[in-house]
This record gives structure tokens, C-alpha cells and sequence, in this order.
């Protein structure tokens, strides 16, 4: 009783998604129309709200018609702007000291006392001469009677005056020296020469040479003054305009300061209803994104267009622009794109997620009003999503998906705060917000496609992996009740599976159908000849119809088994297909024999069809016959094993089997020649080991 009750339960289930896909399927121009009719009005009024707020018709000059509260806290921006600016101005300019240009003014010193020295070393000068090579060869240049002093004086009197002369600039220098101190500063010098113990004219080249080569080493600091000015004013605490604060009394003039505040306030109200520049404004933008999307599905994924996968399409990206509003709040790094390019990723098509991915991120930037740095992370996850869930193997990988596109989300942050020079505080609570978006994307993603799956009948690789699961209920009652049919059906897999990767079909989708493909001999299994290894073959005690009937009623069967375990449609069309209209020959030559021979027809021991409607099953349909064809060879080798396959494949092509699918003769070949390399791999030569008596082996050694 239970049983039955569970069955119509599921049965109500199915007819309740058959009910949600089939309206596409019998109007598909009308529906289409209606869908994106009711996406683009949804659409519209979702953006257009955020876009053209709630206003109060005021302007500046105009008297407040009535006493206008603050609705939230709101920062005084213009009176806290100008306290800043008032600190700022209190700020002294910061200078820096240029030690290089002082050691630049001592090696310059220290170069031409170096000439001097040379100079006076050349003993077959004479006086003059000496003092002419010095003038040309001087890195200072000074009066020609200073040139003469320096030839005149001793090396000991130089390096004296050249000890002094570091010693003063050390002492004018350190402390750093302004534009407008050099005058100053030059008659300290003068004073300091002054007090000095030394000639004359030793004294006036000291005084020349400093005065020749010094130079203002303090500047102005500009980024350090406008640090210190930043800083003072980061000191000044936000004028707050509290919640239900009076922003104007009535009769007041509405300035400048009392408009901005107005408008933050979300109270400025220009006229009644939308602006028509907002309103075609927003149209334009909704019917650019539809035509965007639109022209990608027509030219690259028709058969999104006439499938439930664009209602899908359509929900998600209104669902996730409708969370993100509601998130915005709490941080416009929450807002979940990342979920809509990881679900687009598994149900559709990674490319279109691609697309839209980018177009939601920049959309919901422009309808936030949100910043550079959030439309850039939101770009650069939800693309980090697409690439992460491609090869996706089960669910829970989406959540260490999420966790990868949290990582990326705070390097995108942290880079523009490093660029921008935020706070570090500001950037790493930015961050945790990084890191928690794509956690709650991975919940999203992880949460919401098993709705897409069950209610829309969609058929995601998640789900097509999962039922690769050897420990799926059918596939282990097939391994333990047929083990003949499951190692056929993993060998059939394999076989499918290459042929589809290189003829471009679908992998996964022929690996999943091909082990499913025979579970219909779970009612009857020692009446198929994989699964009679030791036991009589049954066949052989009724007649070649009832033979015939058991062995096509495998299809029905399975079919039934399909349902009951609620398999996805693509599954169950491979189950039905994959003999198409085929004749079962054996039995059918069998009863021709017989005492019946001629009233047998051949109708009558044909599959019920259909014929393969696509390149999967047809694939599995030609894998299914040559698996089971070269397995009969009694000595396979390369030769016979290609001679067989080929030979299957003309008999299915010649029989009409596949002229309902979209393969090619080029396919075909390309088929042959991946299930000869294939099956020459299971079933190619071995050596025979000879057989050993162990005890004569021992008496030997």
C-alpha cells in the first residue's frame, strides 16, 4: 500500500514537470514571446527601482514647504569637509633634507683638491704654467688668483684648508639648508673663516669654493605635508544628521548643504513617476542585454532558445539581481554573481556564463552605483566560478569552488586597496566580505540545482557523474544480479565514450546512457547469453517468438526501471533507442527453420523503435552490436576485429538505423576506427603460459 502511494506520488511529479516543459514544446513561437515579455517587464521594474528612487520635488533657493526629517543616519558631508579642510590648513609644511646634493658638494671638494695636487706634482712646469693647467683642468671654476693660491701653498696647508672646508659644510649642512637661508648661511661661513687660524688667501678660496659649490639641500615635503594634512583631517570625526534629525524647518531656504542632504536622504522628488529619460533609458539598456544574450543563443545555443533552460536562464539572472539588492545592504561585495555564472556553467553552457557573468557585474555596478573595485571583483570571480566548476565531480566541490572564488576575491580587493592606498582595516573587512560571497555563492550554486534538475528535467554533469556511481541502486543490482550484462554495458561505456570525444557528441552523457542501457535484463537475466556462464540456455525449451518477445521486452523493461528510479529523459531515450527497429536475427532464422517457416514475418521480431534521434545513441547502438559481435570471434586479431565492426556498422547503416541521427559517413568511419583500437586493447593476444610442476621445479634447484 505504501508502495503504491510513493509510486503515484512520483507519477504526480512527472506530470506536473511534463505539464511545466510541454507548454514549450506545443507553442514554442508563443511561449518564447510570453516568457521574455513577463523576464523584460520583471526585468524593468527590478532595475528601474534602484535607478530612479523615491524623490521630494525641492531645489536650492526654494522654501521648505514643510519641516523635512533625516529617514536614516546621514553624513553632514559639507560641514565635515569643512572642519577637515580648517585642520588641513593648521598644518605646518614639512621639509626633507637632500643628503645626496651635500655628498655631491663635498666629492666636487674633494676632485679639484685631487687636481691640485696633480698639477703641482709636475716638476717640469713652471709657476704659471701649472696655474693655466689648473684653470683648464679645474671641475670648480674660480678667479684666477685663487688658481695661483693653490699652486703657491703647500700639500700640507691644502689638506688642512680641505679638512676645514668638509668640516664647515658638515656643520651648515646637516641641519639642511633653504632657498632662502643661502645668503644667511654663506655669511656664517664668512664668520666661521674669520675666526680661523690660517692665511689670507687661504681663507679666500675656502670662502670660494663653498661658495661656488653650495647648494639648498631642504625641500618642501609635499606627500609628507599632505599626509599630515590627511592625517589631521581623518582626526575630525564625521558630522552625523542622526535619524529623524531636522534637515530643514518649514519656511526655511533649502541651501546647497540642505539639498545634498535631502537628496542622500532619499527624499528629493523632481515630478510624479519615472522620468521618461529613465524610463527609455532603462528600456534601452534591458532590451541591449537581451539582444546581447539573445544573439550568442541564436548563432551559438539554438536549442537553449526552444528549451526549459531558458526559463531557467531567465530566473537565475533576475533571482540573483534581486538577491544582490537585497545583500547591498549588508556589503556590495556580498552580492552573489559568482552563483549565476556557476549555475549557467553546469545546466547551459560556460561560454554563455561567461557572457553573462560580465554583463550582471557591470549592470548591477551601474544599478548600485557600486565601485570600480566591486565590479572588478564581481568580473573576476564569477569567471574564476565558470573555469572552477567545469571539471566539477560531485557537489561538494563547489563549495571548495566557492572557497577558490572567496581567494580570489580578496587578491582583486587587496589589489585595488594597494592601488587606491586604503585603509588596511577598511581593505581586510572588504576581504572577509571577498571571502563570505563565495562561500554564499557555493551555498547558492549547491542549494538551487537540484531544482533546476528535478523541476525543469535538466540534465547537468553533476547529476550524469553521479550516476556514473557504480553505487547507484541499478548499477549495483546490475553488477550483482547480471554481471554479464554490467561488464558489457562498462565495456560499451568505454567504447562510446571515445567514439563521442572524437567525433564531438557528448562524452558523459554516452558514458552514463551506455552502462544504463541494459537494465531492462534485470527482470530476466539468465535469458540474455552474457549472464548464462554455467547454467542451460533457457531459450532452447520455447519457441523462437516467445524468445524474441522476452529479448525486446529488455527495452520496456528498462524503460519501466528508468522511471521508477526517475532517470533523466536523455537516459531513458538512449534506453529506447538504442536497438532502434532492429530485427533479432538469430530467432528470427531460428523460426524460419521451424514448422511455422512460412507464416513467420519479420516485423514481428523487430524492436519497437524508435530509431536513434541522436549521435549518442546511435553511438551506444553501434558499440552495443560490435562489443557483443567481436566477443563471438573465437581467435580475435586485428584483422578480423576491424572486419567485424565495419561490418556491423554497414548492416545498422544499410537497415535505415541511423538515417534519423545527425551522423556522417566521415563519423562513422572516425567510430570504426576508435572501436578497432579499442577492442583490439581488450581482446588482443595472449601468450599461453606453460604449465609447471612445482615439484620438479623444487628437486631441481
Amino acid at each position: 500500500m505504501l508502495k503504491e502511494k510513493n509510486e503515484n506520488r512520483k507519477k504526480k511529479k512527472i506530470k506536473k514537470t511534463k505539464k511545466i516543459t510541454g507548454f514549450f514544446k506545443s507553442k514554442r513561437p508563443l511561449s518564447i514571446f510570453i516568457l521574455q515579455l513577463i523576464f523584460t517587464l520583471v526585468f524593468f521594474l527590478v532595475i528601474i527601482d534602484n535607478i530612479e528612487p523615491k524623490k521630494v520635488n525641492v531645489r536650492i533657493g526654494d522654501t521648505a514647504p514643510y519641516e523635512i526629517r533625516a529617514t536614516r543616519d546621514i553624513p553632514d558631508n559639507g560641514a565635515t569637509e569643512k572642519l577637515k579642510n580648517e585642520a588641513m590648513d593648521r598644518v605646518e609644511p614639512r621639509f626633507r633634507v637632500n643628503p645626496s646634493i651635500q655628498m655631491e658638494m663635498k666629492n666636487d671638494i674633494r676632485v679639484f683638491f685631487g687636481t691640485v695636487k696633480d698639477v703641482k706634482s709636475y716638476e717640469n712646469l713652471s709657476f704659471s704654467k701649472k696655474a693655466n693647467l689648473l684653470k683648464e683642468q679645474s671641475n670648480i671654476k674660480l678667479p684666477e688668483k685663487h688658481y695661483n693660491t693653490c699652486i703657491r701653498i703647500e700639500n700640507k696647508q691644502l689638506n688642512n684648508l680641505e679638512t676645514v672646508i668638509f668640516d664647515i659644510i658638515n656643520q651648515i649642512m646637516s641641519a639642511g639648508i633653504k632657498e632662502e637661508e643661502l645668503e644667511y648661511e654663506l655669511g656664517n661661513v664668512t664668520s666661521i673663516f674669520e675666526s680661523i687660524d690660517m692665511g689670507k688667501d687661504q681663507k679666500e678660496l675656502g670662502l670660494a669654493l663653498i661658495e661656488t659649490t653650495i647648494k639648498p639641500n631642504k625641500f618642501l615635503d609635499v606627500e609628507a605635508t599632505q599626509r599630515k594634512k590627511a592625517e589631521e583631517a581623518e582626526k575630525i570625526e564625521p558630522i552625523i544628521v542622526k535619524e529623524d534629525q531636522v534637515i530643514v524647518r518649514k519656511g526655511d531656504k533649502i541651501n546647497s548643504n540642505s539639498y545634498d542632504l535631502i537628496k542622500e536622504s532619499g527624499l528629493l522628488k523632481e515630478k510624479d513617476g519615472y522620468e521618461f529619460s529613465t524610463i527609455i533609458g532603462t528600456m534601452i539598456i534591458i532590451l541591449l542585454v537581451q539582444a546581447i544574450v539573445g544573439l550568442y543563443l541564436y548563432h551559438f545555443n539554438k536549442e537553449v532558445i526552444y528549451s526549459s533552460k531558458l526559463i531557467i536562464l531567465d530566473i537565475i539572472i533576475i533571482s540573483v539581481i534581486l538577491i544582490s539588492e537585497g545583500v547591498y545592504s549588508i556589503s556590495p561585495y556580498m552580492m552573489p554573481i559568482s552563483a549565476a555564472a556557476m549555475l549557467i556553467t553546469l545546466i547551459i553552457n560556460p561560454k554563455l556564463a561567461l557572457i553573462v557573468n560580465l554583463i550582471l557585474s557591470f549592470l548591477m555596478g551601474v544599478i548600485m552605483g557600486a565601485d570600480d573595485s566591486v565590479v572588478a571583483m564581481l568580473i573576476v570571480g564569477g569567471s574564476i566560478g565558470v573555469f572552477s566548476v567545469l571539471n566539477a565531480s560531485q557537489r561538494y566541490n563547489i563549495f571548495f569552488n566557492g572557497l577558490t572564488i572567496g581567494i580570489v576575491n580578496v587578491l582583486t580587493i587587496v589589489s585595488f586597496g594597494l592601488i587606491k592606498k586604503a585603509d588596511i582595516l577598511e581593505t581586510l573587512m572588504k576581504s572577509g566580505y571577498g571571502v563570505l560571497n563565495g562561500v554564499f555563492c557555493a551555498v547558492l550554486t549547491i542549494g538551487t540545482l537540484p531544482l533546476w534538475e528535478n523541476v525543469f528535467q535538466v540534465l547537468t554533469p553533476l547529476k550524469l557523474l553521479e550516476l556514473s556511481n557504480p553505487n547507484q541502486p541499478l548499477l549495483k543490482k546490475l553488477l550483482l544480479e547480471a554481471p554479464g550484462t554490467y561488464y558489457h554495458s562498462v565495456l560499451v561505456g568505454n567504447l562510446s565514450e571515445a567514439a563521442a570525444e572524437a567525433i564531438g557528441a557528448n562524452p558523459l552523457i554516452t558514458r552514463v546512457g551506455a552502462y544504463y542501457h541494459d537494465i531492462g535484463k534485470l527482470k530476466r537475466p539468465f535469458f540474455f547469453k552474457e549472464n548464462q556462464l554455467g547454467f542451460d540456455n533457457p531459450h532452447d525449451k520455447i519457441n523462437p517468438s516467445l524468445s524474441t518477445l522476452i529479448i525486446t521486452n529488455h527495452v520496456k523493461d528498462g524503460l519501466a526501471m528508468a522511471e521508477e528510479h526517475n532517470l533523466p529523459k536523455q537516459i531513458k531515450d538512449i534506453i529506447v533507442e538504442h536497438h532502434g527497429d532492429t530485427f533479432v536475427a538469430f530467432f528470427y532464422y531460428k523460426a524460419l527453420k521451424g514448422e511455422n517457416g512460412d507464416n513467420v514475418k519479420i516485423e514481428d521480431f523487430r524492436y519497437k523503435g524508435p530509431k536513434p534521434q541522436t549521435k549518442e545513441a546511435a553511438i551506444i547502438m553501434l558499440a552495443d552490436s560490435s562489443e557483443a559481435a567481436v566477443r563471438s570471434i573465437k581467435e580475435p586479431n586485428k584483422g578480423k576485429i576491424e572486419e567485424m565492426v565495419r561490418s556491423v556498422i554497414k548492416t545498422k547503416l544499410e537497415d535505415g538505423q541511423l538515417e534519423e541521427c545527425d551522423l556522417t559517413l566521415k563519423d562513422l568511419n572516425t567510430i570504426a576506427n576508435i572501436f578497432c583500437t579499442v577492442l583490439l586493447g581488450i581482446f588482443h593476444d595472449r601468450i599461453e603460459y606453460p604449465k609447471l610442476d612445482l615439484k620438479e621445479v623444487k628437486e631441481e634447484i
